[in-house]
């Protein structure tokens, strides 16, 4: 299995069976896979998503939105709870770019991404319970 590193980019070949165990970054040595949401740049965005087995879910967010603010602890969670799912974080006034090219009308607005390509998206702010149930539908 591939999996890109959320902080470095780098992609790493983790076998199978170990993706459980913790991998780290060959470069960086930092989580593959880590517990907590990372934030990224719109522009890195592609490099994470196009050749990553694992799936990830973006939260298109802005320091000045409630309703983002008041999810950030449930994504938070829910990135505790789906350790084989990376979860990143993108400012939306940082990176007004990916926020057009991915037509974000509204924030909070979370894309899950599988195989470098869009699979569900969802908008509005959510526990995460209703996060979890929405990411396992899918």
């Amino acid at each position: 299995m591939q999996i890109t590193c959320p902080h470095c980019f780098t992609k790493n070949r983790v076998p199978d069976e170990r993706v459980g165990d913790g991998p780290k970054c060959g470069a960086c040595k930092q989580a593959l896979l880590p517990a907590s949401p990372v934030a990224i740049s719109g522009d890195d965005l592609p490099r994470l998503v196009n050749g990553n087995d694992v799936p990830v879910l973006v939260d298109f967010w802005a320091d000045w939105c409630g309703p983002c603010k008041m999810m950030a602890p449930a994504f938070a969670q829910a990135a505790r709870e789906r350790p084989r799912v990376q979860f990143v974080k993108v400012d939306t006034e940082a990176s007004p770019q990916a926020s057009a090219q991915h037509g974000i009308r509204g924030i909070p607005t979370m894309i899950l991404f599988r195989d470098g390509r869009e699979q569900a998206r969802v908008s509005g702010a959510m526990s995460a319970a209703q996060l979890l149930a929405w990411l396992d539908g899918r």
